[in-house]
């Protein structure tokens, strides 16, 4: 299949670490591509043997005593996950005479602009016969991508017997391993930023490389917050023979999850510079990938490869969604918290799911609970917090860390130790209390560190209470990282539902009052500034200032990027240009 006949104009990013895991199962049938997290084999082994149960394929467990279980779970999960995938598309397209049929609900589902729904309608109007029509669908249906995400720092070294593996056994390393040696045609995700060991390790395994007709059958694509940092981790891979087949562009705090802000670099000057550069891009990195594959004795192509630019972030509308592939030229726009409220696409139990239909923009707030140090979106009051508090209360913080995915912190062991573990926050909390601090000082820097939550084990924990699986280990609390986008949101919606608002069929949205998500990100980082940067700046440092002032800056050359903008190509927000030219001035004063 060739990649670039995508069907849909939008693609559902991974969420968290269990609810986007079996999306591809629902959905890639019916030409939606998604993206599977692989921080935790040991969840994906429960949803393989889930699967294989409920599909009657045989089931043979992967044990933690095996050196490479970690890789061989990856593999035999999204082996299973493909040949499921693939026997649910081949039994669609049989149903195409059917009435109300998974296939009809396929072409049903494509945008109206789809050469793909556009060619079937003047097929059936044409009273073909049954052959004619079953060649047609064979030839033009596609499946959505089952691509994988690996987050390139979580990396921690692996242990058997007490003694440390080699670095191939790594978590990333062996989530690319699991990967790599799967049946998959189809991206691996990488996100959290350039890790040299990681992409190094990308150059051992044959299906990263072009065959003799340019096909790359595992591709590479960096989710990326700037083109400068898709430019330095693109030339970077080129030189190792390895081509990026999409950038990715996440906003940097209007997202789900992880938020890694820029300094002070908004999402629409970002996706300018990549449309302005993108011939660029291919001209600057391909000479170096030849060069590469030519050292390497590997095929070369004569045809420059594509790459796909997508982005991400907030977008909740209709008319967002046009812009962003029109305007700036985009090959599809990534669809997330919106389909957290989709039962047909992510799975989740029905607590969490009427906790999210009634959030609003107090409930979804920038929170300090991910161990990684970085600001982490969540949900007030999920059972994940709610079961934190209960052993603060207690007086006994911190998990017992039972998965251990996040353990990188060495301030007071040789091993590496979790900083939302029992462990870590014992030994800082002692030391917290030798330094003789005010009572108000005291509690701010203690709630900063109970305040970590075990999200690798909450944000998969959804997925087992849905399906009813065995959760002794991992405990019944619930963590979420929707975006604020989620407050827009009210209810849960059917895929037909939400596919027809991204389209412009439908209007699933009941509040008039949503700002324009552009406006959203802006308002984010000029309260990340006022809240997180202002407070911790040291004025009289000069390093300090300058990198304030530049952060500063980049926003208010982002509001007159916005201004320019609003007030020409973007005349089809129809009256409301005038008000988010009032709103824009306003900002700018805030930050001045």
């Amino acid at each position: 299949m060739n990649y670039l006949d995508n069907p849909h104009k939008f693609h559902i990013p991974v969420m968290g670490i269990g609810y986007s895991m079996d999306t591809a199962v629902r959905l890639a049938p019916f030409g939606i591509s998604s993206v599977i997290s692989l921080v935790d084999d040991r969840l994906i082994e429960k949803m393989r043997e889930f699967y294989a149960r409920q599909f009657n394929f045989p089931f043979k467990p992967i044990s933690i005593r095996e050196k490479d279980h970690r890789a061989q779970r990856i593999t035999s999960y999204l082996n299973l996950i493909d040949r499921i995938v693939k026997d649910k598309f081949e039994e669609l397209k049989r149903s195409v005479l059917d009435k109300k049929s998974e296939c009809q609900r396929y072409i049903e589902m494509l945008p109206d602009f789809s050469d793909i729904r556009k060619e079937f309608k003047l097929l059936m109007e044409s009273r073909p016969k049954v052959a004619e029509i079953r060649k047609w669908i064979q030839n033009r249906l596609r499946l959505g991508s089952i691509d994988v995400n690996i987050m390139t720092k979580l990396d921690k070294a692996n242990y058997l017997q007490g003694e440390v593996l080699p670095q191939e056994y790594n978590d990333a390393h062996a989530a690319l391993r699991g990967f790599a040696q799967s049946d998959l045609e189809s991206s691996i995700v990488l996100s959290a930023g350039l890790n040299p060991r990681l992409y190094a390790y990308f150059e051992q395994f044959d299906d990263f490389y072009p065959d003799t007709n340019g096909y790359i059958k595992k591709r590479i694509t960096l989710k990326v917050s700037d083109y400068r940092s898709a430019i330095i981790q693109g030339k970077y891979l080129a030189k190792k023979g390895l081509w990026v087949s999409e950038y990715r562009v996440e906003s940097g705090l209007n997202c789900g999850g992880h938020a890694f802000a820029t300094d002070g670099f908004l999402l629409g000057p970002i996706l300018e510079a990549f449309k302005n550069s993108r011939k660029e891009l291919v001209n600057e990195l391909y000479p170096l990938w030849v060069s590469a594959l030519q050292a390497k004795g590997r095929p070369v192509s004569t045809t420059i490869p594509n790459i796909r630019v997508t982005a991400q972030g907030g977008v909740g509308t209709a008319e967002e969604q046009d812009f962003l592939t029109n305007y700036y030229e985009l090959d599809s726009v990534g669809w997330g918290t919106p389909f957290l409220l989709v039962p047909e696409a992510v799975t989740m139990d029905e607590t969490t799911r009427q906790q999210l239909c009634e959030a609003d923009e107090e409930q979804v707030y920038l929170s300090g609970i991910s161990p990684l140090g970085v600001p982490f979106y969540s949900m007030k009051n999920n059972t994940k917090d709610q079961e934190k508090q209960k052993r603060i209360d207690s007086g006994k913080p911190g998990s017992t860390c039972p998965k251990r995915y996040a353990c990188l912190d060495t301030e007071f062991t040789g091993k590496p130790i979790c900083t939302a573990s029992r462990e870590y926050q014992e030994k800082k909390i002692n030391q917290l209390d030798q330094l003789g601090l005010s009572e108000e000082e005291y509690r701010v820097r203690y709630d900063s560190i109970v305040e970590k939550s075990c999200i690798c084990v909450g944000l998969g924990t959804a997925l087992l209470l849905a399906n009813e699986l065995e959760y002794k280990v991992e405990g019944p609390g619930v963590s979420v990282c929707p975006g604020p986008n989620l407050a827009y949101f009210s209810r849960t919606y059917s895929l037909e539902e939400m596919i027809g608002h991204i389209y412009g069929r439908t209007n699933v949205m009941e509040r008039t009052d949503r700002p324009h998500f552009f406006l959203k990100e802006l308002d984010i980082y000029i309260d990340y500034l006022k809240n997180h940067l202002v407070p911790k700046t040291k004025l009289d440092n000069p390093k300090e200032k300058k990198s304030l002032d530049a952060f500063r800056d980049n926003l208010l050359d982002g509001i007159r990027y916005y201004k320019e903008l609003f007030s020409g190509t973007m005349t089809q927000l129809q009256g409301r240009v005038d008000e988010i030219l009032r709103q824009l001035n306003q900002k700018q004063k805030e930050i001045v």
